[in-house]
């Protein structure tokens, strides 16, 4: 891969080249993406211009915008070289976070080996998963670091996928013996009445995002598997009363629908060899009025106790959709005049 800087040419606003070498075609076009969609990315997010020439690329823009499409442009190269695939979340986070490497010297791949400053990657058994922002990051070197962690923040910002992941992850190197997800059952503003079927089939709906998450990382037929041995859980949260959950790793979803009581039943659960996780939204609390959130609360009290991490994330760590974090930012506007 060789750079080449051409010289600024002449004009009104001065604009900077500059010429990178690919030397495997079948990468360039990977790099590229389907119809350039990659490049149409960066493109959109830096205001540069990007023009393929035989096996260069050649970015047109301003100094400090070209230098950082050059760099983002290797550092997708260098992904590829490693058998790695380029896909928009690559591209989004690389955008997002810049150029950082793997740290290397973990042991045996084991993930509780702490990340010092390079790119954390969790596997699971169907995919490779990297956070895309920086605070997205530092959540997940809490999850491994800490045996109790909250992750609040907007809707988007990634909060139960990754911490299923590192569930998923940590349950596959042996670290836990189960997995244990769980959501308070209460509904989105509006009543839905008696639903049909046994216990199972009521509760399921409310519970279907971590199923989603889990179906992102594990198999299908192992999936349905490690459910029917009951070393997966996913039940809402009222059934945790009266368990110690030991050698697990707990994940309490939506926990701004957690009443005072209900929260700290829930982290009176936490037993030996265990790691919890409770991720909420302030602004998405759908208890009924007067009733304090139990994530609220949590916040209060715990807030100065050692070997508890908070971790928290803004409409810029939005990674689910570009408008979502517009819908977020301009709610939070509207009730920051209001």
């Amino acid at each position: 891969m060789v750079t080449t800087q051409l010289p600024p040419p002449s004009g009104p606003e001065t604009l900077h080249e500059q010429a990178v070498e690919f030397p495997d075609n079948r990468l360039l076009i990977d790099l590229c993406g389907e119809y350039d969609r990659n490049l149409a990315d960066i493109e959109r997010t830096l205001g540069v211009q990007i023009l393929r020439r035989g096996n260069q690329l050649v970015v047109i823009g301003s100094e400090a915008e070209t230098i950082t499409a050059v760099e983002v442009l290797r550092a997708l190269y260098q992904r590829l070289e490693t058998g790695k695939a380029v896909e928009s979340a690559d591209v989004d986070r690389e955008l997002r976070m810049g150029n950082d490497t793997v740290e290397s010297g973990t042991r045996d791949g084991d993930q509780l080996e702490m990340f010092k400053g390079g790119r954390v990657e969790i596997k699971t058994r169907k995919k490779l998963v990297e956070p895309r922002t920086d605070a997205q990051k530092a959540y997940v070197q809490s999850l491994f670091g800490n045996e109790l962690a909250f992750g609040i923040g907007p809707a988007g910002t990634g909060k139960t996928y990754l911490a299923v992941a590192v569930g998923v992850s940590m349950f596959i190197e042996g670290h836990v013996d189960r997995i244990i997800l769980s959501r308070p059952a209460v509904e989105a503003g509006e009543k839905l009445g008696y639903l049909p079927g046994d216990m199972k089939d009521k509760v399921d709906p409310y519970m279907q995002p971590l199923y989603d998450a889990l179906n992102d990382f594990l198999p299908g037929k192992q999936l349905a598997k490690l459910i029917e041995e009951k070393r997966i859980e996913i039940a809402p949260l009222a059934f945790m009363r009266g368990r110690t959950l030991a050698n697990a790793f707990v994940v309490l979803d939506e926990a701004q629908n957690a009443t005072s009581m209900q929260m700290k039943m829930f982290l009176t659960r936490l037993g030996e060899g265990s790691r919890m996780v409770i991720t909420g939204d302030r602004s998405q609390v759908d208890l009924p009025r007067g009733v304090t959130s139990g994530l609220h609360d949590a916040e209060r009290l715990l807030r100065h106790i050692p070997n508890i991490a908070f971790n928290y994330f803004t409409a810029r760590d939005v990674v689910r959709h570009p408008l979502v974090a517009a819908i977020i930012e301009a709610y939070e506007a509207d009730s920051a005049t209001g």
